[in-house]
């Protein structure tokens, strides 16, 4: 008799235990694309995040950029525990100049990442992003969670506020979102993970602000019956399927 397969429930409540990857290009992405949804998963899974560069020295090039790579350091490493995250890895490539680094080379730390954390579900970027890292980490994730025999790898796509909306609506770059979870009983963690980026805030109503955040849940909610949801869209699903 064939054996049916285990099936995923993508609300941070699977049957059992499993690992999470979530891959960002800056420090602040992971939890504004999917702070609240890490914080579920983290009540009964092993949460990891990756970020890709070091997120300063294109911002801050007139400063003293090294301090301030510091400060995001252990603000991503704070706000990555609040949310329950057990361990970030960190790739320290040029803040807004991926394009500048060689796309094998990117693959390879994001290749040597999963192999260390043997993710069974990654989120990642939406490759429609108007921020060109933001696009070029899409690509390399797919490369390094390519499918291998053994080993399948669920993907969803978050959206980042003031990256993903701000590229316009075009059909062929647009981000669709099939997939909601509910976020009401994380959003107050997500928004205490998020103020650990001070710098990065904004006031209301640029999208990184404490409103901006809640709105823009509050809307994803509206499209699934919840107060406050995060939305993602399904790259891939290996086997397990979706079970809301």
């Amino acid at each position: 008799m064939m054996k049916l397969p285990q099936k995923l429930a993508f609300s941070g409540r699977s049957e059992s235990s499993m690992r999470i990857l979530v891959i960002a290009a800056h420090p602040d992405d992971e939890v504004l694309g999917c702070g609240g949804y890490m914080a579920r998963l983290s009540e009964s899974n092993e949460v990891f995040t990756a970020i890709v560069t070091e997120g300063c020295s294109a911002q801050y090039a007139d400063t003293d950029y090294k301090k301030i790579i510091a400060l995001k350091k252990m603000a991503a490493l704070k706000a990555n525990s609040l949310l329950g995250v057990r361990d970030v890895f960190f790739g320290d490539f040029p803040d807004m100049r991926l394009d500048t680094v060689g796309h094998v080379t990117i693959n390879a730390f994001l290749e040597k990442v999963i192999a260390e954390t043997s993710p069974r579900l990654v989120l990642t970027h939406h490759p429609g992003d108007l921020n060109l890292d933001h696009q070029l980490v899409y690509r390399s994730t797919m490369v390094a969670a390519r499918p291998v025999h053994g080993h399948p790898i669920d993907i969803l796509l978050y959206e980042t506020p003031s990256a993903t909306e701000w590229q316009g609506y075009d059909y062929k770059t647009a981000f669709i979102p099939t997939v909601f979870i509910d976020i009401d009983e994380t959003i107050a963690r997500k928004i205490e993970a998020l103020a650990q980026y001070d710098i990065e805030l904004r006031s209301a109503p640029h999208p990184r602000s404490e409103h901006g955040i809640c709105a823009h849940a509050s809307y994803r909610g509206l499209a699934a019956g919840l107060m406050y949801a995060e939305a993602f869209s399904l790259q891939r699903s290996v086997e397990f399927g979706i079970s809301p």
